[in-house]
Order: C-alpha cells, then sequence, then structure tokens
C-alpha cells in the first residue's frame, strides 16, 4: 500500500511537472515572439534615425544656401547703399553747377544789356 500511495505522489508529480513544462514553452513561445518583435522595433527604429540623419543633412545644406544667400543680398544692399549715395553727390555737384551756370547766364544777360545799352549811346549820339 506504500509503494501505491507514493506511486500516486509520483503520478501527480509528474503531472504536474508536464503542466509546468507546457507553461514554460508557452511562456518561452511568447518570449520569443515579443524579443522578434522588439527586433523589428529595433530595425524599425535605426531606420527611422538613417532618414532623420539623412534629413538634417538637407537641413544643414538649405541653411547654407540661405546663409550665402544672404551674405551675397547684403553685399548687394551695401553695393546699392554705395551706388545711391555716389548718385546723391552728382546730383549735388550738379545742382551746384547749374547754379553757377544760372548765375554766368545773369551776368552774361546783364553784360549784353550793357552792351545794348552802350551801343544805342553810339547810334544816338
Amino acid at each position: 500500500k506504500g509503494f501505491a500511495v507514493v506511486a500516486s505522489e509520483v503520478r501527480a508529480l509528474a503531472g504536474r511537472s508536464a503542466e509546468a513544462a507546457k507553461e514554460i514553452k508557452t511562456l518561452i513561445g511568447t518570449s520569443v515572439e515579443r524579443v522578434e518583435q522588439g527586433s523589428g522595433l529595433v530595425a524599425e527604429a535605426g531606420a527611422t534615425m538613417d532618414e532623420i540623419v539623412s534629413a538634417i543633412g538637407r537641413v544643414t545644406d538649405v541653411v547654407g544656401e540661405i546663409s550665402s544667400a544672404t551674405r551675397e543680398q547684403s553685399q548687394g544692399v551695401h553695393q546699392v547703399g554705395e551706388a545711391v549715395s555716389q548718385m546723391d553727390q552728382v546730383t549735388q555737384q550738379n545742382a551746384a553747377l547749374v547754379e553757377e551756370s544760372a548765375a554766368a547766364a545773369e551776368s552774361l544777360r546783364q553784360q549784353a544789356d550793357a552792351l545794348v545799352q552802350s551801343v544805342a549811346r553810339f547810334r544816338l549820339g
């Protein structure tokens, strides 16, 4: 009778061991699936990081182009400012020449009037 009890306990223990082994197998299968999913996510994250690095490179290139264009525009604005300043100086010089010409013309007119009066005296005299 003692052997039957031991055999029964061994059978029960074997059954529990079989169930535990099934649970372990299920857990291992689930773990493998999750590891595979994690590996896939890591691969996707790596690809995304590569895309981000590439996009950052493109943005850096565009920022460089914008910086270069801004420098060129700044130089152009400076040149336009210098040209406007030179035009202002030339305009002021032209205005001074016009005033001088007007004064000279007025002087010539006065001299011509004086000559006309002098000639008129000779005719009358």
